[in-house]
Formats: C-alpha cells, sequence, structure tokens
C-alpha cells in the first residue's frame, strides 16, 4: 500500500477545529470552585442572585464543562486519528485519483464515523458549498462545450432559429 499523498482536506479541517477546541479548553479556567462558592450564593428560588440568572443545573454544568469538554475533544481526535483514509490498492483505471477506503473501518472513503463527525463539527455547510462551486463550474463547462459544438455544428444559437420539432436549424 502506499502512503497518502496529501491529508484530506476536510479531514484536516475537522482536526483543526477539535483541536483548536482543546487547547481553547485547556486555556479556560474550571468553574468547578467558583461554581461551589456560587452554590452558597443560591436563593430560596433556587438562582443566584447576580445578573445573570443562574439555576442550580447552571452551576452543575459549568462546574464539570472543562473537564467534559475536554474528554470530548480528545475522544474526537482519538476517533480521527482511528478513521482515516488510505489506499484500497487494486487497479484503477485513475491512478491520481486512487479509490479510499477507511484505515479502522474499511468503508469506503469517507466512512460513516467521519462523515457523522463532520457533519456533527460543522464540516456538511462546507462541504456543500464545496459541492455547490463543483456543480456551478460544471455547469458552466457543459455550457461552453455546448456553445463550441453548436459552433463547430454551424448551427444557429439564436432562440427561435430551429425548425421548431427540437432539432437544430442549419446554415
Amino acid at each position: 500500500m502506499k502512503a497518502d499523498k496529501s491529508e484530506d482536506p476536510q479531514r484536516q479541517g475537522l482536526r483543526e477545529r477539535l483541536e483548536t477546541i482543546l487547547i481553547r479548553t485547556e486555556k479556560a479556567t474550571s468553574w468547578h470552585e467558583e461554581a461551589g462558592r456560587l452554590r452558597g450564593l443560591v436563593n430560596r428560588e433556587g438562582y443566584v442572585p447576580i445578573r445573570a440568572r443562574l439555576a442550580v443545573e447552571d452551576l452543575d454544568f459549568l462546574a464539570g464543562a472543562r473537564t467534559d469538554l475536554l474528554r470530548f475533544s480528545e475522544l474526537g481526535l482519538r476517533l480521527l486519528d482511528l478513521h482515516q483514509p488510505r489506499d484500497a490498492g487494486g487497479i484503477t483505471s485513475d491512478a491520481a485519483n486512487p479509490i479510499l477506503r477507511c484505515r479502522s473501518c474499511m468503508w469506503r472513503w469517507p466512512c460513516p464515523t467521519f462523515r457523522a463527525m463532520s457533519e456533527s463539527f460543522g464540516g456538511a455547510k462546507e462541504t456543500a458549498d464545496e459541492t455547490a462551486d463543483e456543480t456551478a463550474q460544471e455547469t458552466a463547462q457543459t455550457q461552453q462545450t455546448v456553445q463550441e459544438t453548436v459552433q463547430e455544428a454551424g448551427v444557429s444559437p439564436a432562440a427561435g432559429g430551429g425548425s421548431g420539432n427540437g432539432s437544430p436549424a442549419r446554415r
């Protein structure tokens, strides 16, 4: 099997996003001690009387949010390390774009695990934008090819220049 020439850009973007979350979370101050102090300020209605109304559930969330987010981002990075593309081997008619499979689950790339992660972390919008751009480029190329074909065939591209039966008018 050949080594990958370059990393999949969608996978690389997801890795960068998870690493950013991990770094930002590691830099954040833990709310565990502050939540304990604020818990003592909870009034009869169940809120801490400050500008923001914090319920007991909010304090519970804030107390463990940093730890939970660290664990979550580490899990995401570990899954990303497990699910990455590799050359599936075999004969292909397009050597520049070989068929890729996931190194972990052997599904065709991108595998269901990677697609789910990518969709969850906002990669789906970027992928949809890229697909729309590719479709627009293909449409423009098709229109150009049609125009060149019409010119080479000597067909009049003017509206209404046809014979009325759907076939082009010839000069």
